[in-house]
């Protein structure tokens, strides 16, 4: 994966990839060290022949058109190579000039486009000038650690004046750039001085906000710095596939899993809020020229540039935090190796390290997100459908229309027997849709404010059934499953059968007619009025563990079932201990062949992963209850708060530009990839971070009872107990981190027992 989605962004990307193995081999960066000033390299005419320097310009100044997000899929694959250069510093201060008003662009940009001319941008400075008669600026003044600025020949910098700030495109010419020492050795920051410079009213950045050229280096800065992590864990999975200690390779220690898996995540996070960034400035873009241009976007528009603001901050507090964390987890995984000078991932430890203290500390990116968040900015996270969607729309609207007009089961059962209840799954049961449809589907009911059947259970049942169940099967349960008429549990886990459900001992005896089955089950949600539930249970001891296994469907009021209810943390009861003793399961209601009950399972698991790990589980916890619950307060949050709320925050948003990725991907026909895994297992955790958030904020009443009926303290503080559960039950955080490593990362699987 990487930032772009789209056919057209992942041939970009590995375009640029490809370009820059041949072009930024380790030798040209090492050179790059070791020469005694720093340089144009070498290629650097080649950024330019390949359109790199531009694709964010519009034609008419020799760009090629396209946004900011083209762009920083470029940024990010030669992130990748730690490139040195001034690639990134000109096209930040292209995007700067660009986004001004004025004649500095038609001057400057055709240059910057071709590689003619390089750029930096100070992203701080003191800096300060008074306006002539004629619109001009005289300044002077300092700007330190500008990034590029020792080879720039057009400076973008900030200067106060008494109306206020304003931004000037300058001659480096005309100022006194002196490099400094960079903890980065591949690329160089310098010293900026002016005396008394002299800047043409053509040169002022008229309407150019020093926010949005923060907004812009978080964009680009944060697309390199996905770019640094994402060779780091790429090339720290590869070596602890091959690395040998202890007689096994170091990847097959759960330790070093575990911490690769948490890099995978860190990067995910970061390209995620990355590219949701960049389309927020295009919108924004978009909406201001559709009211009349960017004077209309300081008022009518002004949400969208929130809103830009927003995912711009989010952006900020995400991708360099990742890229730090991913480098010194890549470290680590090295080992003695990676602490020399000869190796590379030194260099993108000091390139992280770097970008990270360009933007500006986490905290402050974090104010700004609470700051927002708080006066009640968010992000939707809208989806791009086909123009060709217009017509399936208005058909699925009408027959959304015609069920809203029902009510009560009539309503549920016309939504079942529309297929609306699971529309992925084939008719009659679902409508085969594609996922074009799905989402329009959801679009329309949630518009026309039906709700579908609180199926429970029975949502993971359903496509099990769908797949391996008879046709007599399917007839008798399905329709009254999909109109929420039948209540399921999930005979599955046992005491010694948790995370490794495999290990189940649960004995299923032929007999005539059928089978007899004889042991127990733990953790079953609902059994205690279920009507029926889904049972695999051991038919055979041959073979591997996940042979000789049956699925079954048990009728719970049978003989010989018998349901004790388990108190939770909570004091409630949802879980159930189910022991069944001589419980006689008819041929007839075994699903699939027998002694492939694992095949129907794991279809029935994966339904519940995806279910458990969308939203908050049914506790409430969400960012928008946290957020109304800081308002309720009646005070200001203090820094320590503010900073946490900003992180779950942005880890809330992370999640839901995730799930968008995941449903774009979807769309377009494609697998998922990293960005389902990361989602799944980061929204099993999040509701906990949001509760503990919310706890945190309640003070000395965090100690009243957890009990919904005392308002906030006994709303959150059952939600911090109700969630623990949810790294558990969901599939457990620590084998979550597992399946990430060995699937999408290839490390090597963990030894059977024994061997």
């Amino acid at each position: 994966m990487a930032i772009g989605l789209s056919e057209e962004h992942e041939a970009l990307h590995e375009s640029v990839r490809g370009w820059a193995e041949r072009n930024i081999p380790s030798e040209v960066v090492r050179a790059a060290i070791a020469a005694e000033s720093e340089a144009r390299p070498a290629f650097w005419s080649g950024l330019a022949d390949q359109g790199l320097l531009g694709l964010h310009i519009p034609e008419e100044h020799g760009g090629s058109g396209y946004g900011l997000l083209e762009t920083a899929v470029a940024v990010e694959a030669l992130g990748e190579r730690v490139a040195p250069g001034p690639y990134v510093p000109t096209v930040l201060a292209s995007a700067a000039i660009l986004a001004a008003e004025g004649k500095a662009g038609a001057e400057l940009l055709p240059g910057l486009a071709d590689g003619t001319l390089t750029g930096a941008v100070a992203l701080r400075g003191s800096i300060s000038g008074g306006r002539g008669a004629d619109g001009a600026l005289t300044v002077g003044g300092t700007a330190e650690f500008v990034l590029g600025g020792a080879l720039a020949d057009v400076l973008v910098l900030p200067v106060h004046t008494d109306r206020g700030e304003v931004w000037v495109a300058v001659d480096a010419s005309a100022a006194t750039v002196t490099p400094v020492g960079s903890l980065d050795l591949t690329r160089g920051v310098a010293r900026v001085e002016l005396d008394g410079v002299a800047v043409p009213a053509d040169r002022v950045l008229d309407g150019l906000k020093g926010s949005a050229v923060l907004n812009l280096a978080a964009i680009l800065l944060g697309a390199e710095a996905a770019g640094v992590a994402s060779w780091c864990v790429a090339s720290a999975a590869e070596y602890a596939k091959v690395r040998v200690q202890f007689g096994r390779p170091i990847g097959q220690f759960q330790g070093v899993k575990h911490k690769a898996s948490r890099m995978l995540v860190a990067l995910e996070q970061a390209r995620a809020t990355v590219w949701d960034a960049a389309r927020a400035t295009t919108d924004t873009e978009r909406r201001a020229d559709a009211a009349g241009g960017a004077g209309a976007a300081e008022g009518e528009g002004a949400g969208a540039g929130d809103e830009s603001a927003y995912a711009a901050a989010i952006a900020g507090v995400t991708a360099p935090d990742a890229a730090v964390q991913c480098a010194k987890d890549a470290v680590q995984i090295f080992g003695g190796i990676g602490y020399t000078y000869e190796h590379d991932v030194h260099l993108y430890y000091r390139r992280a390290l770097t970008l990270r203290a360009l933007l500006g500390p986490s905290s402050e990116w974090a104010e700004s997100v609470a700051e927002l968040a708080l006066n009640g900015v968010s992000r939707e996270m809208e989806i791009e459908l086909p123009e060709d969607a217009a017509a399936l729309r208005e058909s699925i609207r009408a027959e959304i229309a015609a069920i809203a007009r029902l009510e009560g089961r009539e309503q549920k059962r016309a939504l079942a027997d529309g297929g609306f209840v699971m529309p992925h799954l084939p008719r009659p049961w679902g409508r085969g849709a594609s996922p074009l449809e799905q989402v329009l589907i959801f679009q329309e009911l949630k518009a026309a404010r039906v709700k579908l059947p609180q199926m429970i259970i029975g949502a993971w049942v359903v496509p099990s059934i769908a797949a391996y169940g008879t046709r007599e099967q399917q007839e008798r349960f399905l329709p009254k499953t999909l109109a929420g008429e039948m209540i399921w549990c999930q005979l599955f886990s046992e005491p010694g059968a948790g995370s490794d459900l495999a290990a189940l001992q649960m004995k299923a005896e032929r007999v005539e007619g059928g089978w007899r089955l004889n042991g127990q089950k733990i953790w079953t949600s609902v059994a205690h009025f279920a009507e029926w539930g889904i049972c695999i249970a051991r038919n055979s001891s041959e073979g591997s563990k996940h042979e000789g296994i049956t699925y079954f469907l048990v009728d719970m009021k049978a003989p010989g079932v018998t349901v004790r209810p388990l108190t939770e943390m909570t004091g409630e009861n949802l879980f159930n201990e189910v022991f069944l003793d001589d419980v006689f399961v008819p041929d007839d209601l075994v699903v699939g062949e027998v002694g492939e009950g694992w095949k129907v399972a794991r279809n029935t698991l994966s339904n519940e992963r995806v279910s458990l790990s969308s939203g908050s589980g049914g506790t409430g916890a969400s960012v928008p209850d946290l957020l109304g619950l800081a308002g309720r307060l009646g005070r200001e949050l203090n820094p320590a708060e503010r900073q946490e709320l900003a992180r779950v925050v942005c880890e809330g948003h992370s999640i839901n530009a995730l799930s968008l990725r995941v449903t774009m991907k979807q769309l377009a026909g494609a697998e998922p990839g990293a960005d389902a895994s990361v989602r799944k297992l980061l929204s099993t955790s999040h509701a906990q971070h949001v509760s503990e958030c919310a706890v945190g904020l309640l003070g000395a009443s965090a100690v009243l009872a957890a009990d919904v009926k005392l308002g906030d303290p006994g709303f959150w503080n059952r939600a911090v107990l109700a969630t623990r559960a949810m790294t558990i039950y969901g599939g457990t955080t620590e084998v979550q981190l597992n399946i990430i490593a060995e699937r999408m990362l290839g490390l090597p699987r963990d030894p059977e027992p024994g061997k």
